[in-house]
């Protein structure tokens, strides 16, 4: 503080110095600065209650349970009931790495998943065959069905669907999906 009382305090004590009989509840005994007029209403965005009440009316005549905002994308691509166990899988991120960026440190990669180009997702499929595997890639979402395991997966981050690899390990029973993600550039991955 610098010597002086903050206006509320101030308004207090003038409170407390009034004899009891002249107390009214007058305009003009009211602080009349604007920071002494606001209150938890005035908290946000200044909305019309005609505005709040059309919002109010669409949700409620909307027989949807959710809005189309609030749903993750890919959810369509997802099977709930599908009772199937979900494989062993790990998700590797890589990037490409030149002797410049390795010794000389003269890119800008950093060892972040924000400086890599791709997705590896390595699916353990135990007791499957290469022709049992279904695989589907969508832009956020990897669909890989066998007869005995599911595998419904979000992806992090978009990828380029269509240009994709997958490779089949037949001696580890492990499906690679290879896919090149899709970033806007900014400062860390370019």
């Amino acid at each position: 503080m610098d010597g002086g009382l903050p206006p509320s305090m101030l308004t207090e004590l003038v409170d407390m110095m009034k004899p009891p009989d002249e107390e009214s509840d007058s305009d003009e005994d009211q602080p009349t600065s604007a920071i002494a007029q606001l209150n938890p209403g005035n908290i946000g965005s200044a909305k019309k209650a005609s505005e709040e009440k059309k919002t109010e009316k669409v949700k409620k005549n909307d027989k949807d349970i959710w809005d189309t905002e609030e749903v993750q994308e890919g959810a369509e691509f997802e099977s709930v009931y599908d009772p199937r166990p979900q494989p062993e899988y790990d998700m590797i991120f890589k990037q490409a790495v030149s002797s410049e960026d390795m010794f000389l440190q003269m890119g800008n990669k950093t060892p972040a998943t924000a400086s890599c180009e791709d997705m590896v997702v390595k699916i353990k499929l135990p007791n499957t065959k290469m022709a049992d595997v279904t695989l589907d890639v969508k832009p956020k979402f990897l669909d890989c069905r066998t007869p005995k395991y599911f595998l419904g997966l979000h992806l992090p981050n978009p990828v380029d669907h269509k240009a994709g690899k997958a490779q089949w390990d037949g001696n580890t029973e492990t499906l690679s999906v290879t896919l090149r993600m899709k970033r806007e550039y900014d400062f860390m991955n370019f």
